[in-house]
């Protein structure tokens, strides 16, 4: 059905597609897999028509094809769920849905309304979700947006001619179980419909889903594997060019916190609706992870302690110091970061290039008489490249053009080089491959290690097992149990999950 041939792109100078041959036949799921910086997206974006080729061929069914723009593709039967979403969140869900492709419910030059709502129902019931397709899509859950994403695309089976090409950028990172499951359920249900290429870096997922897997690493196509029988372990070691630390989250590495220093207090904090009676006591070099299902309550503590949310009743404190004005800035004048879900939306700037985005927080520090000393912002993003092994062309590139993973280095960067001595880390390692991930959990245990007190949802319980000094399990807002994960004797699972649900 589709197939790049010899493809070749490169970003200012940097080699990112290799002569990338890929083919998807029809009613297949192709998997695949790579490092951040490996090339996926940018692989992805050619296929949807978000970026042109600089050489090579694209066919669809054999016949040669050029896409100039998403829209071309979408022509074309290619629709794309993006990781990060495309959702606007100010229109509403049938808005989304047809964006761009009005034209069928326009009569005398005026939208008919209930018209459009009847088609949007349709959509939604494709991915089983009974949500109103008048509602404001900033209301809806990430979930429920991810699911309204997918059923934009799947809107394209009305519209074109032949079978659909729908790729998948990481939509699973941020679901439930459940919903995964029902994700999983419509693709496969619409296999005689359409083809997928599905990208995860849960690899039990790319394994259990696809027919074959395309490995890609630097901007080559490394291996080519049918997913039945494939050995999760063999594809890693293809993805990052070496065997994986077995040593995963550096638990050696967990030194004790300072038990006489403490950063921050909540004492009795409620949060409409969200968090009732949170009390929580963070110390200096501690890592302290707030578990619970979606929707427990773990993300309004975060928000609160940031400033974006602020507490019916209550006290925080930050070293001793009661806090009253609850707002963003306040807090990073206080010597707190945070690392959001979304990066592309609350984590960065994009259009921005590395060095502005390092040193937003903290322009005073570079602004003499009014004037930006750009010299010195530029050594300290050199520096922070340097120390955290961010792929980047130079300190000049776009943020919103880099990789997830170098991403999330540049916003830990932010707040490390900020001096910043609280961090909230929220779901820091959603959508990193494994050596990416390997890279920030080294950066938590050396945050830790020089007097930095974290708070932090992690994407898995495994993760919050490995890396934590302390655990808070949350539940329907409240916190129903402490746990110490002291090194050597940690919780298992079942100890958490049984005061989760």
């Amino acid at each position: 059905m589709f197939e790049l041939v010899n493809v070749e792109k490169r970003y200012m100078g940097v080699h990112v597609l290799k002569g990338v041959d890929f083919r998807i036949d029809d009613g297949e799921i192709v998997g695949l897999v790579g490092e951040n910086g490996a090339g996926k997206s940018t692989l992805m974006k050619v296929i949807y028509g978000a970026v042109q080729h600089d050489a090579g061929t694209l066919l669809v069914d054999g016949e040669p094809v050029n896409f100039r723009s998403p829209r071309d593709a979408m022509k074309r039967g290619v629709g794309m769920v993006y990781q990060e979403q495309s959702l606007i969140p100010n229109l509403t869900v049938m808005e989304n849905i047809f964006l761009g492709f009005e034209k069928p419910f326009v009569r005398f030059g005026a939208i008919n309304w209930k018209k459009m709502a009847e088609a949007a129902r349709r959509q939604l019931a494709k991915v089983r979700l009974d949500i109103d397709p008048g509602i404001i899509t900033a209301r809806l859950t990430f979930a429920q947006r991810q699911l309204v994403e997918l059923a934009k695309v799947l809107a394209l089976e009305e519209r074109v001619e032949g079978k659909l090409v729908i790729l998948l950028d990481e939509p699973t990172s941020v679901l439930s179980r459940d919903e995964i499951e029902l994700l999983f359920s419509v693709v496969r249900a619409l296999r005689h419909r359409a083809s997928f290429i599905f990208v995860s870096h849960r690899l039990d997922e790319i394994v259990a889903l696809s027919d074959r897997i395309y490995v890609l690493k630097d901007g080559v196509v490394v291996d080519v594997m049918a997913a039945k029988g494939a050995d999760i372990s063999a594809i890693q070691k293809k993805m990052v060019g070496r065997d994986i630390n077995g040593e995963y989250y550096r638990e050696d590495r967990q030194a004790p916190y300072d038990p006489d220093r403490v950063l921050l207090e909540l004492d009795h904090v409620e949060i409409a609706g969200q968090g009732n009676d949170i009390s929580l006591t963070l110390h200096a070099g501690e890592v302290l992870a707030l578990v619970g299902v979606e929707g427990s309550g773990r993300e309004p503590i975060l928000r609160t302690i940031f400033g974006m949310l602020r507490p019916d009743r209550g006290t925080l404190r930050i070293r001793g110091e009661p806090v009253h004005a609850f707002s963003p800035a306040h807090s990073v004048a206080q010597g707190v970061g945070y690392v959001p879900r979304e990066r592309k939306i609350e984590g960065i700037a994009s259009g921005m290039n590395v060095f502005e985005n390092m040193t937003l927080p903290q322009m005073r520090n570079y602004s003499h008489a009014g004037v930006l000393d750009i010299r010195a912002e530029r050594d300290l993003a050199r520096e922070w490249i340097g120390k955290l092994s961010i792929k980047v062309p130079s300190e000049y590139a776009d943020c919103g053009n880099l990789s997830g993973g170098n991403q999330q280095k540049v916003v830990l960067a932010k707040w490390r080089s900020s001096g910043s001595e609280i961090i909230l880390l929220d779901h820091p390692t959603r959508g990193l491959d494994i050596g990416a991930k390997e890279d920030v959990y080294a950066m938590i245990r050396d945050m830790s290690a020089h007097g930095v007190g974290i708070i932090l949802i992690a994407d898995t319980l495994e993760e919050a097992i490995g890396l934590s000094h302390t655990i808070a399990v949350i539940k329907d807002g409240e916190i129903k149990k402490w746990f110490s994960c002291q090194p050597k004797a940690k919780p298992s699972l079942y100890d958490l999950i049984q005061y989760m649900v």
